[in-house]
């Protein structure tokens, strides 16, 4: 059985007792791959990474080195909140590296999606290991892969086009002086969160909406500039904040704003103002696989649109995207 291959007779996690079981194997065996070495790992503060670290420090303490990587591409006070709750709440071993400047520079110029979350996973790779040159004893990188994202990385046996690339599935440098510490890798979304409450997780941090490797960098589509991607964040933000207000913060899965980059004519303060459009997609499913759309009631649409429109620079539209999984992808890029 190949290592990236969930098997057949595994059984889907829906309960504490088959979570429990799968932490107890997995600390074993991230305590027999790593002996006394130190780990690092990449923690973003999202569902993923923030399940790997608890099962990690369970495993092996302090031999875990979390590295939160500001890359520039977070949504509004995420580095601020990953510090607080895993610096200071969690008592992590936290190191934070501010790389947003050394991000967007590579990213200047470059529009194709596939190219973008490579740029992004590879320099990912070289913030570490300037890091782990700080360090003594590390050997391993720890990663929040999930199956759902080795399943739309790579080309199946009957040749079909990937999905889309992850910045955590293969493409790593081949010198790469680390091996790999997965823990999660076989397990879909709804089970990560099984276990991420079966290991005592906050349930506000079990339930955070999924956020993506390249962050906002596949969400500000084609190449990225810095002032749509200020406008980017901004919209996001209110879009949470209003969600938040009328109870869908709970009930949808993923939610989020897109900005293309496009423009289009609008009229602001009596004059002719070009501006982007902010694409609403907010969406429901279990394991990532499929999703549908979940239906935003119009006031709650229109309070998003005036703020949007009145609060955001540079956006004179907002849309709402309908498309399910399949044909569409739950991301844009």
């Amino acid at each position: 059985m190949e290592n990236n291959v969930r098997p057949a007779s595994m059984a889907r996690i829906t309960n504490f007792d088959l979570a429990n079981a799968f932490i107890d194997e997995q600390v074993e065996a991230v305590r027999q791959q790593v002996g006394d070495k130190k780990v690092l790992l990449a923690l973003s503060g999202g569902v993923d990474s923030s399940v790997v670290a608890a099962l990690l420090i369970k495993a092996i303490g302090k031999q875990l080195v979390c590295v939160h990587v500001n890359h520039g591409l977070m949504r509004k006070d995420e580095s601020e909140n990953v510090i607080k709750v895993f610096g200071q709440e969690m008592d992590a071993n936290l190191i934070y590296v501010d790389a947003t400047d050394r991000f967007l520079d590579l990213l200047k110029g470059v529009s194709d999606p596939e190219s973008k979350r490579k740029i992004i996973g590879k320099e990912f790779i070289e913030v570490f290991a300037d890091e782990a040159r700080k360090l003594e004893g590390v050997e391993f990188l720890a990663q929040g892969t999930i199956y759902p994202d080795i399943l739309e990385s790579i080309k199946q046996a009957e040749g079909k086009k990937a999905v889309k690339s992850h910045h955590n599935v293969g493409g790593l440098p081949e010198d790469l002086k680390f091996s790999l510490v997965e823990p999660i890798k076989l397990l879909f979304k709804d089970e990560v969160r099984v276990v991420g409450e079966a290991l005592g997780l906050p349930h506000a941090m079990v339930y955070r909406q999924p956020f993506p490797g390249p962050g906002l960098g596949v969400r500000c589509l084609g190449a990225i500039t810095r002032d749509r991607l200020a406008a980017l964040r901004e919209a996001d933000a209110i879009l949470r904040d209003e969600f938040d207000k009328c109870g869908l913060a709970e009930k949808v899965w993923q939610y989020f704003v897109v900005i293309p980059d496009i423009k289009s004519v609008g009229v602001k303060d009596e004059s002719r103002y070009e501006g982007w459009p902010a694409i609403i997609r907010a969406v429901n499913t279990t394991d990532a696989m499929s999703a549908t759309i979940e239906e935003i009631p119009y006031a709650v649409l229109h309070k998003i649109t005036d703020r949007i429109t009145k609060e955001v620079e540079g956006i004179n539209r907002v849309l709402m995207d309908l498309t399910p999984k399949p044909v569409g992808t739950i991301e844009w890029e």
